[in-house]
Protein backbone atom coordinates (compact mmCIF):
# COMPACT_ATOMS: atom_id res chain seq x y z
CA UNK A 1 0.00 0.00 0.00
CA UNK A 2 2.98 2.42 0.66
CA UNK A 3 3.91 1.80 -2.84
CA UNK A 4 7.24 -0.29 -3.23
CA UNK A 5 7.62 -3.14 -5.05
CA UNK A 6 7.34 -6.19 -2.91
CA UNK A 7 8.02 -9.93 -4.04
CA UNK A 8 7.34 -12.46 -1.24
CA UNK A 9 9.39 -16.03 -1.35
CA UNK A 10 7.42 -18.75 0.49
CA UNK A 11 8.79 -22.26 0.83
CA UNK A 12 6.09 -24.35 0.74
CA UNK A 13 4.01 -24.80 -2.87
CA UNK A 14 0.98 -24.30 -1.41
CA UNK A 15 0.66 -22.02 1.70
CA UNK A 16 -1.99 -23.61 4.15
CA UNK A 17 -3.80 -22.99 7.38
CA UNK A 18 -2.11 -25.17 9.30
CA UNK A 19 -1.14 -25.07 13.21
CA UNK A 20 -2.74 -25.33 16.58
CA UNK A 21 -4.13 -22.55 19.34
CA UNK A 22 -2.77 -19.49 20.28
CA UNK A 23 -3.41 -16.23 22.23
CA UNK A 24 -3.45 -12.94 20.40
CA UNK A 25 -2.72 -9.93 23.50
CA UNK A 26 -4.49 -6.62 23.03
CA UNK A 27 -0.65 -5.57 21.72
CA UNK A 28 -1.08 -7.96 18.85
CA UNK A 29 -4.54 -7.27 18.46
CA UNK A 30 -3.36 -3.66 18.66
CA UNK A 31 -0.96 -4.11 16.05
CA UNK A 32 -3.65 -6.26 13.40
CA UNK A 33 -5.63 -3.37 13.62
CA UNK A 34 -2.87 -0.75 12.87
CA UNK A 35 -1.12 -3.06 9.96
CA UNK A 36 -5.02 -4.02 8.03
CA UNK A 37 -8.08 -3.24 10.00
CA UNK A 38 -10.25 -5.40 7.72
CA UNK A 39 -7.65 -8.56 8.73
CA UNK A 40 -8.22 -7.89 12.48
CA UNK A 41 -12.04 -7.74 11.57
CA UNK A 42 -11.69 -11.54 10.41
CA UNK A 43 -9.62 -12.31 12.89
CA UNK A 44 -11.41 -11.26 15.56
CA UNK A 45 -14.73 -12.55 14.13
CA UNK A 46 -13.69 -15.90 14.17
CA UNK A 47 -11.16 -15.98 17.48
CA UNK A 48 -12.70 -17.20 21.34
CA UNK A 49 -12.08 -14.31 23.86
CA UNK A 50 -9.91 -14.52 26.22
CA UNK A 51 -10.71 -12.90 29.50
CA UNK A 52 -8.20 -14.93 32.53
CA UNK A 53 -4.93 -17.31 33.18
CA UNK A 54 -5.35 -19.55 35.46
CA UNK A 55 -2.34 -22.15 36.39
CA UNK A 56 -2.75 -24.67 39.34
CA UNK A 57 -1.82 -27.34 40.41
CA UNK A 58 -3.10 -30.92 40.14
CA UNK A 59 -4.99 -30.76 43.95
CA UNK A 60 -5.94 -27.50 42.59
CA UNK A 61 -3.97 -25.06 44.33
CA UNK A 62 -3.95 -21.81 42.75
CA UNK A 63 -0.36 -20.80 41.53
CA UNK A 64 -2.06 -17.86 39.10
CA UNK A 65 -5.26 -16.42 38.36
CA UNK A 66 -5.08 -13.11 36.93
CA UNK A 67 -8.04 -10.94 34.76
CA UNK A 68 -7.40 -8.83 31.97
CA UNK A 69 -10.30 -6.79 33.74
CA UNK A 70 -8.01 -5.94 36.33
CA UNK A 71 -5.98 -3.80 34.15
CA UNK A 72 -8.90 -2.27 32.08
CA UNK A 73 -12.32 -3.15 31.78
CA UNK A 74 -13.84 -5.47 28.76
CA UNK A 75 -9.73 -5.69 28.18
CA UNK A 76 -8.93 -9.18 26.48
CA UNK A 77 -7.09 -11.63 24.54
CA UNK A 78 -8.27 -13.72 22.01
CA UNK A 79 -7.94 -16.97 21.22
CA UNK A 80 -7.29 -17.92 17.69
CA UNK A 81 -6.52 -20.79 15.40
CA UNK A 82 -2.73 -20.32 13.55
CA UNK A 83 -4.50 -21.52 10.18
CA UNK A 84 -7.42 -18.80 10.77
CA UNK A 85 -4.62 -16.26 11.82
CA UNK A 86 -2.58 -17.50 8.99
CA UNK A 87 -5.26 -17.32 5.81
CA UNK A 88 -6.36 -13.73 6.78
CA UNK A 89 -3.18 -11.80 6.09
CA UNK A 90 -2.24 -14.28 3.56
CA UNK A 91 -5.32 -13.11 1.58
CA UNK A 92 -4.41 -9.58 1.84
CA UNK A 93 -0.98 -10.15 0.17
CA UNK A 94 -1.12 -8.13 -3.24
CA UNK A 95 2.61 -8.42 -3.59
CA UNK A 96 3.85 -11.16 -6.41
CA UNK A 97 4.49 -14.47 -4.55
CA UNK A 98 6.95 -16.88 -5.43
CA UNK A 99 5.94 -20.26 -3.62
CA UNK A 100 7.75 -23.40 -3.49
CA UNK A 101 11.47 -21.65 -3.53
CA UNK A 102 13.59 -23.07 -1.33
CA UNK A 103 14.98 -20.98 1.42
CA UNK A 104 17.55 -19.48 -0.48
CA UNK A 105 20.92 -17.81 0.46
CA UNK A 106 21.43 -14.56 1.02
CA UNK A 107 24.35 -13.09 -1.59
CA UNK A 108 25.24 -9.76 -1.08
CA UNK A 109 25.60 -7.21 -3.77
CA UNK A 110 26.82 -4.28 -2.38
CA UNK A 111 24.70 -2.54 0.05
CA UNK A 112 21.76 -4.84 -1.93
CA UNK A 113 21.13 -8.45 -1.10
CA UNK A 114 20.16 -11.43 -4.08
CA UNK A 115 18.82 -14.27 -3.42
CA UNK A 116 19.98 -17.61 -4.98
CA UNK A 117 18.01 -20.88 -4.76
CA UNK A 118 19.81 -24.23 -4.66
CA UNK A 119 19.14 -24.97 -8.72
CA UNK A 120 21.33 -21.75 -9.61
CA UNK A 121 18.06 -19.27 -9.88
CA UNK A 122 18.81 -15.61 -9.07
CA UNK A 123 16.41 -13.14 -7.52
CA UNK A 124 17.16 -9.66 -7.24
CA UNK A 125 19.35 -8.31 -6.24
CA UNK A 126 16.34 -6.44 -3.43
CA UNK A 127 17.06 -2.81 -1.46
CA UNK A 128 15.81 -4.57 1.71
CA UNK A 129 15.46 -8.20 1.94
CA UNK A 130 12.65 -8.85 5.35
CA UNK A 131 13.96 -11.98 7.03
CA UNK A 132 10.59 -13.84 8.36
CA UNK A 133 11.03 -17.59 7.91
CA UNK A 134 10.78 -18.54 11.40
CA UNK A 135 12.47 -20.19 14.73
CA UNK A 136 14.80 -22.72 12.60
CA UNK A 137 15.53 -19.76 9.69
CA UNK A 138 18.11 -20.28 7.31
CA UNK A 139 18.32 -16.84 6.16
CA UNK A 140 19.18 -15.89 9.25
CA UNK A 141 22.09 -18.58 9.23
CA UNK A 142 23.51 -16.19 6.32
CA UNK A 143 24.26 -13.78 8.56
CA UNK A 144 24.61 -15.19 12.05
CA UNK A 145 28.28 -14.59 12.57
CA UNK A 146 27.96 -11.06 11.88
CA UNK A 147 25.06 -10.32 14.22
CA UNK A 148 26.61 -12.60 16.69
CA UNK A 149 23.16 -14.78 16.92
CA UNK A 150 23.31 -17.15 19.93
CA UNK A 151 20.69 -19.89 19.55
CA UNK A 152 19.76 -22.43 22.36
CA UNK A 153 17.92 -25.81 21.76
CA UNK A 154 15.17 -26.59 24.79
CA UNK A 155 15.37 -30.03 25.73
CA UNK A 156 11.78 -29.81 26.13
CA UNK A 157 8.80 -28.94 23.90
CA UNK A 158 4.85 -29.88 23.56
CA UNK A 159 2.69 -32.06 22.04
CA UNK A 160 -0.46 -30.23 20.88
CA UNK A 161 -3.91 -31.39 19.45
CA UNK A 162 -7.01 -29.06 17.52
CA UNK A 163 -10.10 -30.86 19.43
CA UNK A 164 -13.91 -29.87 18.51
CA UNK A 165 -15.47 -28.16 21.01
CA UNK A 166 -19.20 -27.33 19.91
CA UNK A 167 -20.59 -26.81 23.52
CA UNK A 168 -17.44 -24.61 24.66
CA UNK A 169 -16.20 -26.72 27.62
CA UNK A 170 -13.15 -24.66 27.69
CA UNK A 171 -14.45 -21.42 28.26
CA UNK A 172 -13.36 -18.05 28.18
CA UNK A 173 -9.95 -18.32 30.37
CA UNK A 174 -6.31 -19.65 29.07
CA UNK A 175 -6.10 -23.14 31.79
CA UNK A 176 -2.91 -24.50 32.65
CA UNK A 177 -1.78 -27.26 35.30
CA UNK A 178 1.83 -27.48 36.69
CA UNK A 179 2.86 -30.83 37.90
CA UNK A 180 6.20 -30.57 39.07
CA UNK A 181 8.57 -29.31 36.40
CA UNK A 182 8.05 -32.34 34.44
CA UNK A 183 4.55 -32.34 33.34
CA UNK A 184 2.39 -29.84 32.16
CA UNK A 185 -1.30 -29.30 30.54
CA UNK A 186 -2.62 -26.44 28.74
CA UNK A 187 -6.18 -25.86 27.37
CA UNK A 188 -6.88 -23.29 25.30
CA UNK A 189 -10.22 -21.96 23.28
CA UNK A 190 -9.58 -21.35 20.01
CA UNK A 191 -12.13 -20.23 18.47
CA UNK A 192 -13.47 -21.45 14.90
CA UNK A 193 -10.90 -23.28 12.97
CA UNK A 194 -10.38 -22.57 9.16
CA UNK A 195 -13.50 -24.36 8.48
CA UNK A 196 -15.61 -22.59 11.01
CA UNK A 197 -15.80 -25.07 13.60
CA UNK A 198 -15.98 -24.41 16.96
CA UNK A 199 -12.55 -25.60 18.68
CA UNK A 200 -9.82 -25.90 21.89
CA UNK A 201 -6.19 -26.78 21.88
CA UNK A 202 -4.58 -28.83 24.37
CA UNK A 203 -1.09 -29.33 24.89
CA UNK A 204 1.05 -31.65 26.69
CA UNK A 205 4.84 -30.77 27.94
CA UNK A 206 6.87 -33.36 26.80
CA UNK A 207 11.24 -33.80 26.55
CA UNK A 208 11.90 -34.08 22.97
CA UNK A 209 13.98 -37.42 23.67
CA UNK A 210 10.53 -38.78 25.26
CA UNK A 211 8.27 -38.37 22.12
CA UNK A 212 8.77 -42.00 20.53
CA UNK A 213 8.14 -44.14 23.97
CA UNK A 214 5.21 -41.34 24.96
CA UNK A 215 3.62 -42.80 20.99
CA UNK A 216 4.58 -46.37 21.77
CA UNK A 217 2.49 -46.34 25.06
CA UNK A 218 -0.60 -45.46 23.25
CA UNK A 219 -2.92 -43.33 24.33
CA UNK A 220 -4.88 -44.69 27.09
CA UNK A 221 -2.29 -43.88 29.90
CA UNK A 222 -1.88 -40.31 28.76
CA UNK A 223 -5.65 -40.06 28.24
CA UNK A 224 -6.21 -40.95 31.84
CA UNK A 225 -3.53 -38.77 32.99
CA UNK A 226 -5.35 -35.74 31.47
CA UNK A 227 -8.72 -36.54 33.22
CA UNK A 228 -7.30 -36.77 36.16
CA UNK A 229 -6.40 -33.25 36.34
CA UNK A 230 -8.75 -31.74 33.80
CA UNK A 231 -11.85 -33.57 34.12
CA UNK A 232 -14.14 -31.06 32.08
CA UNK A 233 -12.03 -32.27 28.95
CA UNK A 234 -13.25 -35.98 28.67
CA UNK A 235 -15.54 -34.94 25.68
CA UNK A 236 -12.59 -33.35 23.45
CA UNK A 237 -9.86 -36.56 24.08
CA UNK A 238 -13.05 -38.73 22.08
CA UNK A 239 -11.79 -37.39 19.12
CA UNK A 240 -7.90 -38.49 19.48
CA UNK A 241 -7.53 -42.21 18.47
CA UNK A 242 -4.12 -42.69 17.15
CA UNK A 243 -0.86 -40.86 19.21
CA UNK A 244 0.11 -39.55 15.85
CA UNK A 245 -2.64 -36.94 15.48
CA UNK A 246 -0.70 -35.07 18.06
CA UNK A 247 1.82 -32.99 16.74
CA UNK A 248 5.37 -32.60 18.57
CA UNK A 249 6.86 -28.97 18.38
CA UNK A 250 10.54 -28.71 19.69
CA UNK A 251 11.35 -24.75 20.79
CA UNK A 252 14.50 -22.64 20.77
CA UNK A 253 15.73 -19.11 21.91
CA UNK A 254 17.18 -17.13 19.27
CA UNK A 255 19.01 -13.94 20.62
CA UNK A 256 20.74 -10.95 18.57
CA UNK A 257 22.31 -8.11 19.60
CA UNK A 258 20.27 -5.76 17.16
CA UNK A 259 17.69 -7.17 14.49
CA UNK A 260 18.81 -5.38 11.21
CA UNK A 261 22.33 -5.33 9.30
CA UNK A 262 22.46 -2.71 5.92
CA UNK A 263 19.82 -4.15 3.64
CA UNK A 264 18.58 -6.67 5.67
CA UNK A 265 16.24 -6.73 8.75
CA UNK A 266 15.04 -9.33 11.28
CA UNK A 267 11.52 -10.06 12.66
CA UNK A 268 9.08 -12.72 14.62
CA UNK A 269 10.50 -15.93 15.38
CA UNK A 270 13.48 -15.57 13.22
CA UNK A 271 14.35 -12.86 14.90
CA UNK A 272 13.83 -13.72 18.80
CA UNK A 273 12.22 -17.04 18.91
CA UNK A 274 11.56 -17.95 22.97
CA UNK A 275 9.91 -20.56 24.32
CA UNK A 276 5.76 -20.25 24.23
CA UNK A 277 5.55 -20.34 27.96
CA UNK A 278 4.02 -16.69 28.28
CA UNK A 279 2.67 -17.17 24.59
CA UNK A 280 3.86 -13.69 23.30
CA UNK A 281 5.42 -15.27 20.01
CA UNK A 282 2.76 -14.50 17.08
CA UNK A 283 1.98 -10.70 19.32
CA UNK A 284 5.75 -9.73 19.20
CA UNK A 285 6.09 -10.72 15.20
CA UNK A 286 2.99 -8.93 14.74
CA UNK A 287 4.11 -5.91 17.05
CA UNK A 288 7.88 -5.90 14.84
CA UNK A 289 5.69 -5.66 11.68
CA UNK A 290 4.00 -2.78 12.90
CA UNK A 291 6.97 -1.01 14.04
CA UNK A 292 8.94 -1.88 10.84
CA UNK A 293 5.90 0.03 8.74
CA UNK A 294 6.35 2.79 11.01
CA UNK A 295 9.88 3.30 10.76
CA UNK A 296 10.07 2.86 6.78
CA UNK A 297 6.83 5.40 6.42
CA UNK A 298 9.00 7.79 5.11
CA UNK A 299 10.77 6.09 2.65
CA UNK A 300 10.12 6.94 -0.91
CA UNK A 301 9.07 3.86 -3.16
CA UNK A 302 12.03 4.55 -5.52
CA UNK A 303 14.70 4.87 -2.65
CA UNK A 304 16.07 1.81 -0.76
CA UNK A 305 15.84 2.14 2.96
CA UNK A 306 18.50 4.25 5.39
CA UNK A 307 20.17 2.28 7.65
CA UNK A 308 18.73 4.54 10.02
CA UNK A 309 15.25 3.35 9.49
CA UNK A 310 16.49 0.21 9.87
CA UNK A 311 18.45 1.20 12.94
CA UNK A 312 15.55 2.73 15.03
CA UNK A 313 13.90 -0.20 13.93
CA UNK A 314 16.26 -2.54 16.30
CA UNK A 315 16.05 0.83 19.07
CA UNK A 316 12.32 0.91 19.05
CA UNK A 317 11.97 -3.09 19.35
CA UNK A 318 14.64 -3.52 22.04
CA UNK A 319 13.37 -3.23 25.19
CA UNK A 320 9.88 -4.35 24.92
CA UNK A 321 12.19 -7.83 23.14
CA UNK A 322 14.73 -8.12 25.66
CA UNK A 323 11.95 -8.00 28.56
CA UNK A 324 10.43 -11.00 27.54
CA UNK A 325 13.46 -12.97 26.18
CA UNK A 326 14.92 -12.40 29.77
CA UNK A 327 11.41 -13.21 31.93
CA UNK A 328 10.97 -16.45 29.14
CA UNK A 329 14.17 -18.13 29.54
CA UNK A 330 13.53 -17.39 33.23
CA UNK A 331 10.18 -19.20 34.07
CA UNK A 332 10.40 -22.14 31.25
CA UNK A 333 12.78 -24.44 33.76
CA UNK A 334 9.90 -23.38 36.33
CA UNK A 335 7.56 -24.99 33.98
CA UNK A 336 9.46 -27.24 31.42
CA UNK A 337 12.30 -29.12 32.83
CA UNK A 338 14.64 -32.15 34.48
CA UNK A 339 14.17 -29.82 37.59
CA UNK A 340 13.41 -31.84 41.05
CA UNK A 341 10.51 -31.54 43.13
CA UNK A 342 11.96 -28.94 45.03
CA UNK A 343 12.33 -26.32 42.24
CA UNK A 344 8.31 -27.14 41.51
CA UNK A 345 7.65 -26.38 45.13
CA UNK A 346 9.36 -23.39 45.15
CA UNK A 347 7.77 -22.04 41.72
CA UNK A 348 4.63 -22.97 43.39
CA UNK A 349 4.72 -20.69 46.59
CA UNK A 350 6.91 -18.48 44.76
CA UNK A 351 3.68 -17.79 42.52
CA UNK A 352 1.19 -17.85 45.08
CA UNK A 353 2.79 -15.15 47.24
CA UNK A 354 3.54 -12.92 43.90
CA UNK A 355 -0.09 -13.02 43.24
CA UNK A 356 -0.92 -12.05 46.25
CA UNK A 357 0.86 -8.63 46.42
CA UNK A 358 -0.29 -5.74 44.53
CA UNK A 359 2.78 -4.32 42.43
CA UNK A 360 3.95 -8.22 41.67
CA UNK A 361 0.45 -9.29 40.88
CA UNK A 362 0.05 -5.78 38.23
CA UNK A 363 3.41 -6.80 37.14
CA UNK A 364 2.07 -10.34 36.33
CA UNK A 365 -0.96 -9.21 34.62
CA UNK A 366 0.70 -6.52 32.31
CA UNK A 367 3.15 -8.91 31.21
CA UNK A 368 0.72 -11.56 30.17
CA UNK A 369 -0.99 -8.27 28.41
CA UNK A 370 2.66 -8.14 26.43
CA UNK A 371 2.96 -4.92 27.31
CA UNK A 372 6.08 -5.21 29.53
CA UNK A 373 9.26 -3.03 28.50
CA UNK A 374 10.98 -3.92 31.65
CA UNK A 375 10.51 -4.62 35.31
CA UNK A 376 10.98 -1.08 36.34
CA UNK A 377 10.10 0.75 33.16
CA UNK A 378 6.87 1.96 31.98
CA UNK A 379 4.00 -0.58 30.14
CA UNK A 380 3.54 0.31 26.72
CA UNK A 381 0.59 2.61 26.97
CA UNK A 382 -3.21 1.16 27.27
CA UNK A 383 -5.12 3.54 25.29
CA UNK A 384 -4.21 2.87 21.65
CA UNK A 385 -5.12 -0.82 22.35
CA UNK A 386 -8.77 0.58 22.62
CA UNK A 387 -8.34 1.56 18.87
CA UNK A 388 -9.37 -1.78 17.56
CA UNK A 389 -13.02 -2.68 18.52
CA UNK A 390 -13.42 -3.89 21.74
CA UNK A 391 -14.38 -8.01 21.51
CA UNK A 392 -16.54 -8.16 24.38
CA UNK A 393 -19.04 -5.65 25.54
Amino acid sequence: RAGHRVTVYERVPAPAAIGAGLVLQPTGLWALARLDPAVHAEVAAAGAPITALRCETPRRRTLVDVSYAEVAPGLCGLGIHRGVLFRAPFRAVRAPLRRGAHTPPLAADGPRHALTTPDGERHGPHDLVIVADGARSSLRDDTQRALHTRITEYAWGALWFVAPDPDGVLGTRLHQIADGTRRLLGLLPTGQDPDGARVGSIFWSIRGDRVDAWRAAGLAPWKADVVRYAPWTAPLLTSIERPEQLIYTSYRHVSMPRWHLPGVVYLGDAAHAMSPQLGQGANLALFDAMVLADCLADVRPDAPPPLAALARYSAQRLRHLRYYQRMTRLLTPLFQSDGSRVLGALRDLSMALACKIGPLRRMMVTTVLGIKRGVLRRSLPLGPLYDPPRLLP
